[in-house]
């Protein structure tokens, strides 16, 4: 790396850490579930680097990270090193464009690069290819600078993507120096697909929009949150193979990785900003917001936002990002309002996702697309669909699978039947939250849950809500998943 621009990129660090590079302060960062990226050329030398973090517990970032789970502290995602060549993409956005019938195409690409100080955007250039396989569909040859865009124009009819059909092309990027010499080769996957409300109607592709989801925490029985690939591969297949499409990235990002194999396998994704402030508003099972974070406390708002623009910067290029969530579970203010601006602003091909309007109705016209709840039995559902609803319909979270669960699930899927605008929902959720540990009598690895760690008080079992245990083992729930979600495909 000697002679090249340095990043240190920590994938996920709960809750903030501190940064020292030669006993040299770096920086700070908080977002236990976003990338968090230093610049440290100026710090490193040729030999002898000594790199010091310090994780802390608590911090600024608690208040807005208040999710269901057990809570862990530490580095729990990679963390990597890498060089950057003179000239460096630094921001790609693909604009995959298309009729309902895939027969025109277009693609649209925006770029921005950084270069090193003693490089030079004289005679630099892109070569920007799309490929279906190892045919060439589209080629164009552009100038690089600091910002600059491609428009590929296709002549032949695409494949639209799907959760049946997950066809995806791939992009090639190719940026030369003034001297020719290739410096950086840049791959990427990308289906054609479009999404869109149409007279009250979600629909993908001009079709109407049915989700078969879950809800799905990053979970390990016996590392906690710090998942693996294979970890990543077995949900795919187990959802795929049990007639679900969707996933609601409950409520956090998720490691990057697993986005890509959404796009690869055709599973739908409700992208969603790690926020939940439930404890500020919900007191004892009242809706009081006397001081709901981050409501309209313009204190918040930077904060928060950041957390949008990550979301939305990490994931836009990925086909199956159908949704960005702004969160869960926080009330409704002037923060959410601006946060749902956000999305509206910068991305208006995709649809907005909340929740906590439902709380709040002040804000129903300004936040979300769709009309969320949680939790609503069909009865309330088929209320609000027979009494002018203004947004479609989709149950965020429905189905608590907790203990010997998941009766009367056909209720809700009938519902799919009777009325257009009820777009389906997310389980609660795919996998219980519990650790692998020795028991000290019997030696046997057994499942613990909330409290069997002397930990007081505790909510139990209350994170054991999955369709599959802990250690990923089906559980005869996923029965009547498979059944019911098979008779939407």
């Amino acid at each position: 790396m000697i002679g090249k621009r340095v990043i240190l990129s920590f994938e996920g660090a709960e809750q903030a850490i501190y940064v020292w590079i030669n006993g040299e302060f770096v920086g700070y960062a908080e977002d236990s579930f976003t990338v968090s990226e230093f610049d440290i050329t100026p710090y490193v030398k040729e030999t002898g680097n000594r790199l010091c973090v310090e994780v802390h517990k608590r911090s600024t970032a608690a208040f807005l990270e208040d999710q269901d789970f057990f809570r862990f502290f530490g580095l729990f995602r990679d963390v990597n090193l890498y060089g950057l060549p003179d000239i460096h993409v630094s921001d790609l956005w693909i604009h995959p464009k298309c009729a309902l019938d895939g027969r025109q195409a277009s693609m649209e690409i925006e770029l921005k690069t950084t270069k090193g100080k003693t490089a030079s955007y004289a005679d630099a250039r892109a070569e920007i290819c799309l490929l279906d396989g190892h045919q060439m569909i589209a080629k164009e040859e552009v100038s690089v600078s600091e910002s600059f865009r491609a428009d590929l124009t296709i002549s032949e009819p695409v494949q639209l993507w799907n959760c049946d059909d997950p066809k995806l092309y791939q992009v090639e990027i190719r940026i030369f120096d003034g001297q020719g010499h290739l410096i950086e080769i840049i791959p990427y996957q990308v289906g054609f697909r479009t999404i869109c409300i149409e007279n009250g109607i979600i629909k993908l592709n001009g079709r109407r929009l049915i989700i078969n989801g879950v809800n799905r925490h990053e979970w390990n029985a016996k590392s906690g949150r710090c998942i693996s690939e294979n970890d990543e591969i077995y949900d795919i297949e187990c959802m795929k193979r049990n007639n679900i499409n969707a996933v609601r990235t409950c409520h956090y990002p998720d490691r990057i990785t697993w986005y890509y194999r959404c796009d690869e396998a055709g599973i739908y994704v409700m992208a969603e900003v790690n926020l939940e402030s439930h404890g500020s508003w919900q007191k004892m099972g009242a809706v009081e917001p006397s001081w709901n974070v981050p409501g309209s406390v313009e204190l918040w708002q930077d904060v928060v936002l950041d957390r949008v623009k990550s979301n939305f910067e990490m994931f836009k290029n990925h086909t199956s990002v159908l949704f960005w969530s702004l969160g869960n579970e926080s009330y409704a203010g002037e923060v959410l309002k601006e946060m749902n601006a956000y999305y509206k602003k910068r991305d208006p091909g995709r649809l907005v996702h909340y929740e906590g309007v439902f709380q709040n109705r002040d804000y129903e016209d300004n936040i979300s697309d769709v009309e969320s709840q949680m939790y609503a039995p069909p009865g309330r559902v088929r209320e609000y669909l027979e009494n002018e609803p203004k947004k479609p319909f989709i149950l965020c979270e429905y189905m608590h699978d907790m203990g010997n669960s998941l009766g009367g699930m056909k209720s809700y899927i009938d519902l799919l039947d009777q009325y257009e605008k009820y777009q389906g929902g997310f389980i609660w959720d795919y996998i219980d939250q519990a650790l692998l540990v020795k028991d000290e009598i019997t030696g046997r690895e057994v499942l613990r849950y909330g409290g069997d760690f002397d930990d007081r008080p505790s909510d139990y079992e209350f994170s054991g809500n999955g369709i599959v245990f802990a250690d990923r083992t089906e559980k005869p729930a996923m029965q009547e998943v498979k059944y019911y979600y098979g008779l939407q495909k």
